[in-house]
């Protein structure tokens, strides 16, 4: 076995068995160009600087050439090692190091050197820890409303499931945005998120906003891993009856192919016409297109989401 196998292996040894998927070619509108702007280098200089992570790199995220030289980047605290190993997710699985003390003053340096107006913070599952890694948001939350009170903060969770408390802790911290992804319909849990539960993700949402009605919430699923058009419907009324605000559709992407296959590619019409659904269910904003993701253009996004809720408000 090539040393580079091996460390494939090592890096996610419970895809190793699987076998290599077969690859359907990228269509035209899903091709981006390889990073090379002068602000793309300083925001990797300051995440390494700073020994932060980002979900960016992790995932291996298509936009991340135009969002990191918009300095704009998805910072994914608590490590770079997950507990659980989701079919979709390119971040390695396995046993994660000690929490860093230092990763929320770390994280508040970088967002006041990058000047940020708008920050992500999301995380690997830690369900190694008590609160699932809650205390590190609201620690990160604190350091950079101190050091960066115009920043406007959204914290993308995993689902903190049997941790009690720990939605409570991170609410109670004052997130201008509460985001957990549902990532796919129902049906495909049990392959494509096997440690989670569509419910309970659903009924997280729920709560975040009974526990702060001013929070916005939103939720993301990707298309392409072999849902049914009535599946996705589904999930649309399933987040609307959990009050959920925003809702982001894009093009799931095998980041190798050992991962979930990608059952097709979904045309910018059809993601065209979801948006427009979206919005007729009633959710305050839909951003859908091959490339939507979390945090793509999650600022920009986050300005609209503040103008429809005042236009809804003023409607009411």
């Amino acid at each position: 076995m090539s040393t580079v196998e091996t460390l494939k292996r090592q890096r996610h040894p419970e895809k190793a068995k699987n076998p290599p998927n077969p690859v359907l070619r990228k269509p035209t509108w899903i091709r981006v160009k390889a990073p090379t702007s002068a602000a793309y280098g300083e925001t990797k200089r300051l995440m390494r600087e700073h020994n932060l992570h980002t979900v960016c790199e992790e995932a291996a995220c298509p936009n991340i050439g135009e969002c990191w030289s918009h300095k704009h980047a998805t910072v994914m605290i608590l490590g770079n090692i997950c507990t659980r190993a989701c079919a979709f997710c390119n971040v390695a699985t396995g046993k994660p190091s000690a929490v860093d003390p230092m990763e929320p003053a770390n994280l508040a340096i970088s967002v006041a050197e990058m000047g940020m107006r708008h920050l992500i913070i999301t995380s690997v599952d830690r369900d190694d820890l008590g609160d699932g890694g809650a205390d590190q948001f609201v620690k990160c939350i604190q350091h950079i409303r101190e050091t960066s009170p115009e920043t406007t903060i959204e914290v993308l969770t995993p689902d903190f499931r049997n941790k009690d408390g720990a939605l409570e802790l991170v609410i109670a911290a004052g997130p201008d945005v509460f985001n957990h992804n549902l990532e796919t319909v129902a049906r495909l849990y049990p392959t494509i998120r096997p440690g989670a539960r569509y419910f309970h993700s659903l009924k997280l949402l729920d709560r975040a906003k009974k526990l702060d009605t001013n929070v916005f919430t939103k939720s993301g699923i990707m298309m392409g891993l072999g849902e049914e058009r009535d599946e996705v419907l589904q999930v649309m009324d399933d987040l609307r009856s959990a009050n959920v605000d925003f809702l982001t559709i894009g093009q799931y992407l095998a980041p190798t192919p050992r991962h979930a296959p990608i059952k097709r590619f979904v045309t910018p019409d059809e993601f065209d016409e979801l948006k427009a659904i979206g919005e007729a269910k009633g959710f305050l904003l839909v951003a859908s297109s091959p490339l939507t993701r979390s945090s793509y253009h999650a600022d920009s996004d986050f300005a609209a989401l503040r103008d429809a809720r005042r236009t809804k408000l003023a409607g009411d």
